[in-house]
């Protein structure tokens, strides 16, 4: 069976840049049609460009959408629909991580925005989807982009690792709820990638040294590593797979 998703409509949010442009890139080239999605349009035509460059003949459609308001989602696969037809898959990755350090020292402000978006959005845009798909009848995949964080301690990224953890655990029940409707719902656990949003701790000779030291492939993580295996579990070469977090970290937490 070949992963592609020939006749897919895709929304990848946080598309405009890092890990969420190279899904939207690997996406566009198995064939799909693809929404980007995030807060500010400059990005995003930037990504199409970029994705539509990469891509000869890619469809893509940006749109401006804060993922932890809910009029905003609900217009966002409105607007999807409206111009697609459909939507058949969601791919969770527009995160946040205003905080750095000890879980005892965040204020409150910060504590809110983590969860806002990295929880709350991830849940507003699997429930607009999954309505829409249960609406047509139709089968559908959702991708969450979690982290090796939520499946371990993190400290000086307790927050950031907490709201992670609460994506493995929303995975797991929209796919128990789902599945049987022919809605899966997989999740992504990146180690360290090299991307901007990553760009304190990959800047950080101390952390990326000691990250260096456990992986076991000996280097960072690009964008592209992860796209690929958001492609198969947007395909239906992943279809007997619901409910599962795949690590993608270079052997990080194997060692």
């Amino acid at each position: 069976m070949s992963i592609d998703v020939q006749g897919k409509v895709a929304i990848v949010t946080g598309g405009s840049r890092g890990i969420g442009q190279a899904i939207a890139t690997a996406l566009a080239q198995g064939g799909a049609k693809v929404v980007i999605a995030s807060r500010k349009m400059p990005g995003l035509e930037e990504s199409k460009a970029e994705i539509e460059a990469a891509v000869p003949g890619a469809e893509i459609h940006p749109i401006a959408c804060h993922t932890g308001a809910d009029d905003a989602v609900q217009a966002m696969v409105a607007e999807a629909v409206e111009h697609f037809g459909q939507v058949d898959v969601l791919v969770n990755n527009a995160a946040t991580n205003p905080y750095f350090g000890p879980m005892m020292n965040v204020e409150w402000g910060a504590w809110q925005k983590t969860f806002e978006v990295n929880v709350e959005g991830y849940f507003r845009c699997a429930r607009t989807v999954a309505k829409h798909l249960l609406d047509r009848k139709a089968p559908g995949a959702i991708v969450n982009v979690t982290s090796v964080l939520g499946q371990m301690a993190a400290p000086l990224q307790g927050v950031y690792g907490m709201t992670k953890a609460a994506v493995i655990s929303m995975t797991q029940t929209l796919a128990a709820e789902l599945g049987p409707r022919g809605i899966r719902s997989n999740a992504i656990a990146p180690g360290l990638v090299k991307t901007k949003f990553a760009q304190a701790l990959v800047g950080n000779p101390e952390i990326s040294q000691m990250v260096l030291d456990r992986t076991t492939v000996k280097r960072l993580g690009e964008p592209e590593d992860i796209a690929g295996t958001a492609l198969f579990l947007a395909s239906d070469a992943s279809s007997y797979m619901n409910g599962q977090v795949l690590v993608v970290d270079g052997g990080w937490t194997s060692t």
